[in-house]
């Protein structure tokens, strides 16, 4: 069968006229006849769609809207008719996909029609409540094998909330040293470092001490610091002592005056595998936040190092987030973290929070990383020194 230009656009014109009489059966069969003629005029699939969908044919209505989608896989419509054609079906995954998909045509500017309006406002309440009706799904069947609530493992937990849209992804991006195959973990528990014990032990020692050092020194030196012939760093607390610093070992070296002043402390220190690198490691210092004081969110140097905070001076309303985890410090605990993730701190109390701050070697390294590590950055130290002529 051929027909004509005029011949098809007559057909397809009476369709539409059929269908906005309520006449699907009608449509139907002039649209199969345009069909059964090859013509391609594309419109006629989405027509086809609508006259399926009148006369609830679900098979032929996927049908149409498959051979549009075929033809035009971002076709805004049929994505939308296809979303509401699974819901129909109860298949929100599938209802789902065709949904976000026809969202995300609208975020990059896909034109919307006004009769298209009320079906994405259709397709967004979907969404919502598939979502929920998906984590109520998820939960039963965690609960069902005993892993809901507080035997939930941690890294379960995390992955739900980030599968859930709660949590955003986070990796690590050291600034100046990546050292491949290291666990993506922002925190580290407590429980993990057998040597801890012997640390937080020592936490009333350490608190007289920083008592006594407090009585003689009422403002810290900057944290981050401007370097001669260096580019200043873009740090809101650039040679700012609301972040403030009490060294004992500063780039390798023993600050003498310091440690002489907390002995116990520097005592307690050496329970922990704090890294020996020249100029480089230890590092180990009073960390001062003043009142009201914002670190921004950065990221350290290495991903070969754990950062442990002992809290020594601990007023209410401050935390570290890490990644996508937040934690308050408490009293008398350590926190250990990876600074090569994203973090930031905050100290939103009215006064000053102090914490002991000391770097250590990832557990997951062995000796031979360790002393090839050492190598590796000692040589860094070693190329950037100028040379004398």
């Amino acid at each position: 069968m051929t027909l004509s230009a005029a011949d098809a656009q007559t057909l397809l014109q009476d369709s539409v006229t059929a269908l906005r009489a309520g006449n699907a059966a009608k449509a139907r069969s002039l649209l199969e006849e345009l069909q059964q003629a090859g013509d391609a005029i594309n419109p006629q699939w989405l027509l086809m769609a609508h006259a399926c969908r009148m006369m609830d044919d679900d098979e032929a209505e996927e049908a149409a809207l498959q051979k549009l989608l075929a033809i035009d896989k971002r076709h805004l419509a049929a994505l939308l008719l296809m979303g509401e054609l699974k819901a129909r079906q109860n298949d929100d995954r599938a209802a789902n996909g065709f949904y976000k998909a026809a969202l995300n045509m609208v975020s990059v500017g896909a034109k919307v029609t006004d009769d298209l309006r009320p079906k994405l406002k259709q397709a967004e309440d979907f969404l919502a409540g598939a979502h929920g009706r998906f984590e109520d799904f998820l939960l039963r069947k965690l609960g069902e094998a005993g892993l809901q609530g507080d035997d939930t493992p941690k890294p379960v937990s995390n992955a739900i909330d980030m599968l859930m849209g709660r949590r955003e992804i986070f990796h690590q991006k050291p600034s100046m040293f990546h050292y491949p195959g290291m666990p993506q973990r922002e925190f580290y528990e407590r429980r993990e470092f057998p040597w801890l014990e012997h640390l937080e032990a020592a936490i009333p020692d350490m608190k007289d001490e920083l008592a006594a050092v407090l009585a003689k020194t009422q403002k810290f030196s900057p944290y981050v610091e401007s370097i001669a012939n260096r580019p200043r760093p873009n740090n809101p607390l650039l040679d700012d002592s609301n972040w403030g610093a009490f060294y004992f070992w500063k780039s390798g070296e023993e600050i003498t005056e310091n440690t002489a002043q907390c002995p116990k402390t520097v005592s307690a220190l050496g329970a922990a595998p704090i890294p020996i690198i020249k100029e480089r490691s230890p590092m180990a210092l009073y960390s001062v936040l003043e009142a009201d004081t914002h670190i921004a969110p950065h990221y350290g140097l290495l991903n070969t190092r754990l950062i442990c905070h002992i809290p020594l001076i601990l007023p209410a309303d401050c935390a570290l987030r890490v990644g996508g985890e937040t934690r308050p410090w408490k009293d008398g605990e350590a926190l250990i973290f990876d600074d090569s993730f994203e973090h930031e701190a905050w100290n939103h109390s009215k006064e000053r929070r102090v914490i002991l701050l000391f770097e250590v070697w990832r557990p997951e390294t062995s000796e031979a990383e360790r002393s090839a590590l050492t190598t590796i950055f000692e040589a860094i130290n070693e190329y950037q020194k100028p040379v004398n002529i």
